[in-house]
């Protein structure tokens, strides 16, 4: 269903969904997930290019599993994949200590409010409690106050912040004194 007209599911129909390790027959739907991911902001970054930079995660999470990681999904029948969590263990810069960190959380504009991002949440505390973490982080843009208010009702809270300045250097120039270096 993702990527077709955009219908509501109902919260009666939730009690079919299932959370699952994605496969490669999901990959339609879960590239197309990345396409939600700049619905909400921010305003420093243009929305094709988060989109193509999601998708490029999701599809090499998908082609390449590595220890450590794991891409889950939300499948609702007959909807079919409505979901996509994609995780991956980091080291804490003041700890050194593993955690979990959800890199990517994606919900079907049909499902939003439906509890499909509560349950893969929950999914990924499950697979960090398995994984022996005391923790999990994430980031969320600036701007999107919709995502870091679902965030807090689910009892995460903000810690760090990412600041930047542009340079006003040309991105081929950047990238030709790289390969220089």
């Amino acid at each position: 269903m993702v990527g077709g007209p955009e219908k509501r599911l109902n919260h009666d129909s939730m009690a079919e969904l299932s959370i699952r390790v994605a496969t490669m027959a999901d990959a339609p739907a879960i590239l197309a997930l990345a396409d939600r991911l700049p619905a909400f902001g921010p305003t420093t970054r243009a929305p094709a290019e988060i989109a193509a930079g999601e998708r490029a995660a999701l599809a090499n999470a998908l082609s390449r599993s590595s220890p450590g990681s794991r891409l889950l999904v939300a499948d609702h029948p007959p909807h079919g994949v409505i979901g996509v969590i994609f995780l991956e263990t980091r080291q804490d810069y003041f700890t050194n200590r593993p955690h979990g960190y959800v890199a990517i959380l994606a919900v079907a504009g049909e499902a939003e409010g439906r509890g499909v991002g509560r349950a893969l949440l929950k999914a990924a505390e499950d697979w960090g409690r398995a994984n022996g973490f005391t923790k999990l982080t994430l980031a969320v843009f600036t701007d999107n106050r919709r995502a870091k208010d679902f965030y807090e009702r689910q009892g995460w809270h903000p810690e760090l912040e990412t600041w930047y300045k542009e340079l006003g250097v040309d991105e081929g120039a950047a990238c030709h004194a790289l390969e220089a270096v």
